[in-house]
């Protein structure tokens, strides 16, 4: 799998996130982390979530955050098909049917696609697959789960919770390299 879940135990006393402002190819990327886990990634945050995160070049480096953000600029450059971060969807309040439709989604492999309905399907819903548009567009962590290889059929890429443009700049950059939007 390319990203690991978290599965540990939610505590009560439960560290604030850190949250980090990066540029990137596809626009601004708000990255949420708690302890060693990214816990929510917002592409091109509003205004106003803007000014709740801190800029990357703000930021006194960590060996930490030095790896997760060189992961996350060489897979935008194209030089890392897998980002290997762990992600935490519990501060999210992702459970049930979403939490099996993001596992799977999670498994895809780069530069590869499933459709909507083979998403319902391996989450053992096989008539959910509008539901599993759903559950992509609120996907709390793109990039780390890429929902951008969720596809309506291979003639049409369909929807994405970074807009379409994104959704194309990201498959294509994964199959063949293009340059920044």
């Amino acid at each position: 799998m390319e990203a690991q879940e978290r599965s540990t135990p939610a505590r009560d006393n439960a560290p604030e996130a850190l949250k980090i402002l990066m540029p990137s190819p596809i626009g601004l990327l708000g990255v949420e982390l708690v302890g060693s886990a990214v816990t929510r990634l917002l592409i091109d945050p509003s205004e106003a979530e803007r000014r709740c995160f801190l800029p990357l070049h703000d930021i006194d480096g960590s060996e930490f955050l030095d790896e997760v953000f060189g992961r996350l600029s060489e897979y935008f450059a194209g030089a890392r098909r897998k980002l290997d971060l762990e992600f935490d969807l519990r501060p999210c309040g992702v459970n049930g049917f979403a939490r099996r439709v993001l596992r799977e989604t999670a498994k895809i492999p780069y530069a590869k696609t499933r459709t909507y309905q083979e998403i319902a399907e391996a989450a053992d819903r096989p008539e959910a697959s509008r539901q599993v548009l759903s559950i992509l567009l609120e996907n709390p962590i793109p990039v780390l789960i890429p929902c951008h290889r969720v596809i309506n059929d291979p003639s049409s890429p369909g929807s994405y919770v970074g807009g379409g443009e994104r959704k194309s700049w990201l498959l294509g950059m994964e199959s063949r390299g293009l340059e920044p939007l």
